[in-house]
């Protein structure tokens, strides 16, 4: 049973770094593609839904999977408990980066009432573009020591 949820866990963060992805090569260049038009755009696509409905669900739970992945497999050995801990440091490192760092510029470009001017848009969109793929390269070590935590866990049988 404790298998399922760092199985759980790798599928969830897999999808929230794929996501991430798709958001720096799709999104990300068309909100950038004419600013400030481009951005009124998003604003507008962004009314009905936007990409936080999807990372407000599926981050926290993924932070959850990963610490109980972390006490179910606590006793499974020193190696295997690190990379769980190093997993569930980068998830979380990734969901303060949200807090802290994207969702100030979220704001700016999408949500505020008031309109920056092009140049203030551009800055910060340049700043969301470079460092979605910082979060996502952390969000991607994080899976890639919950998937070794895995392997080691069949390799040594620590089922």
């Amino acid at each position: 049973m404790k298998l399922t949820f760092l199985y759980l866990s790798i599928v969830i963060a897999s999808g929230a770094m794929l996501t991430n992805i798709y958001t720096s090569i799709v999104d990300v260049v068309s909100w950038g593609s004419d600013i400030p038009h481009s951005i009124e755009v998003a604003r507008q696509y962004f009314k009905a839904s936007d990409p936080g409905n999807y990372f407000r669900v599926f981050s926290p739970m993924n932070q959850l999977l990963g610490l109980i992945s972390l006490v179910a497999f606590w006793k499974s050995g020193k190696n295997i408990r690190v990379l769980l801990i190093a997993a569930l440091v980068c998830y979380l490192v990734a969901e303060g980066m949200t807090f802290l760092f994207f969702y100030p510029r979220n704001d700016i470009m999408f949500f505020n009432e008031g309109r920056p001017d092009a140049e203030q848009l551009k800055m910060v969109w340049q700043q969301w573009s470079s460092m979605n793929w910082v979060r996502t390269l952390i969000v991607a070590a994080g899976l890639a020591c919950s998937s070794l935590a895995l392997h080691r866990i069949y390799f040594n049988g620590k089922r």
